[in-house]
């Protein structure tokens, strides 16, 4: 009679320290079977100005550590007619700032002694239309300006 119990009683216990695991809830999205996703494809000009960054990037250490400045980038003026993703947005404003951000980047090309001048005002020129047009990238070009 004891043995019984004494099963009896592990038997109890092992139930009671079952840890209870809760059931998780499934949320039912609704799917249509017609929508497919949708890849997000870049403009041409956001395609340039991602392309320009870089090279900026690649100045920028060029200039601070004093080589070579190297030759004028010539996809750098492909800015005038690259589709933007709202064609609106090519408008006499971009244009301004796309022909002062052009000439300063060539003045970096044309007198690497004011190099740095140069490619702090092109970095100004991207600013002051990102500031109008479309201001998300500001803080990342902002990081481009040589101290």
């Amino acid at each position: 009679m004891r043995a019984i119990v004494y099963v009896a009683f592990l038997f109890l216990l092992l139930v009671s320290c079952k840890k209870e695991v809760p059931e998780t809830e499934v949320v039912k999205t609704e799917s249509a079977p017609n929508k497919k996703f949708k890849m997000y494809e870049m403009s041409e000009m956001s395609a340039l100005m991602e392309q320009m960054y870089v090279d900026n990037q690649r100045l920028k250490e060029r200039i601070m550590r004093g080589d070579t400045i190297g030759d004028f980038p010539n996809h750098f003026l492909k800015i005038h007619k690259a589709v933007m993703t709202d064609t609106s947005e090519n408008d006499a404003f971009f244009k301004q700032q796309a022909a002062l951000f052009l000439k300063a980047q060539e003045l970096i090309h044309e007198d690497p002694k004011g190099a740095r001048e140069h490619f702090n005002n092109a970095v100004s020129a991207c600013i002051r239309c990102h500031e109008v047009k479309c201001g998300g990238p500001i803080p990342r070009i902002k990081k481009l300006y040589i101290p």
